[in-house]
């Protein structure tokens, strides 16, 4: 089914993979879509059975109006389980995806079996941040901050000797709705998810890219640091999008982490 109406909205979904396997469900950074995830999930849908979304705001998904907030998003995410009846699952969540992950597993510890936190942080950006890239794009509209983005995505190496794959990762991030870009931008910038972190119980593997530059390595060992009995690890030669740089390295630390825990 592509798509569900779930928490009063329509999402954009895809259900594949091992019928009999455990849910490993993946969560989309700011400005992208699930499509984010091809190459991650072709080496896991074996094993797995694969939930993939487009959250509110992005992809083909509902652009709900103004306010938004991280609660939202996970009240969307509990929707979307309870339709597939799904009790639990492993949660796969990149930058703000990994705010929802963390969130999620903070509030219903019981419907995650793992986390993997892939470039995010319990706090990310302060509010005069998110505050320039608004302004911004009320301004110019995602163009206007495009490059820059795409600068914290991928690394030199990729810019340099993958460009037509970065233009169409560039169209990906022009075509995300204006209004839900805002949106999602005001919810991360509200989140502040450090007074929860301690409350998580489930196994976590954080992952950092070593030249990402909107969650850099340093925030992602942090958050670790603040989850009981965290993992970290960091992949090389990758931006804020690894599951687009590196995916068969992320794809093997999801493996190897949800092989001990679920």
């Amino acid at each position: 089914m592509a798509f569900v109406r779930a928490n009063g909205i329509v999402l954009h979904t895809r259900i594949q993979g091992r019928t009999d396997g455990p849910v490993l469900v993946f969560g989309n950074s700011l400005g992208s879509d699930f499509r984010i995830w091809e190459d991650v999930v072709r080496l896991l849908d074996d094993r797995y059975r694969i939930l993939l979304y487009d959250k509110r705001g992005h992809g083909l998904s509902d652009t709900p109006p103004p306010p938004c907030a991280i609660d939202d998003h996970v009240n969307d995410l509990l929707a979307l389980l309870d339709h597939f009846a799904i009790e639990s699952a492993a949660i796969v969540g990149l930058s703000v995806g990994g705010m929802i992950a963390q969130r999620l597993a903070a509030r219903a510890p019981e419907r995650v079996k793992a986390l993997v936190l892939c470039c995010t942080g319990a706090k990310i950006g302060t509010p005069e941040s998110w505050a320039d890239r608004i302004a911004a794009i009320d301004a110019g509209g995602i163009d206007a901050i495009a490059e820059t983005v795409l600068e914290r995505w991928f690394t030199p190496s990729f810019h340099r000797n993958r460009a037509t794959e970065l233009a169409g990762w560039r169209n990906m991030l022009l075509r995300t709705p204006r209004a839900g870009y805002v949106a999602t931008c005001a919810a991360i910038r509200d989140a502040d998810l450090r007074p929860g972190a301690a409350s998580i119980t489930a196994p976590t593997l954080c992952v950092a890219g070593d030249h990402d530059g909107a969650t850099p390595p340093e925030l992602v060992r942090a958050t670790a640091d603040l989850i009981p009995g965290a993992r970290f690890a960091l992949i090389e030669g990758a931006g804020h999008i690894p599951c687009v740089e590196k995916p068969d390295v992320l794809a093997e630390l999801v493996g190897e982490h949800l092989a001990r825990h679920v």
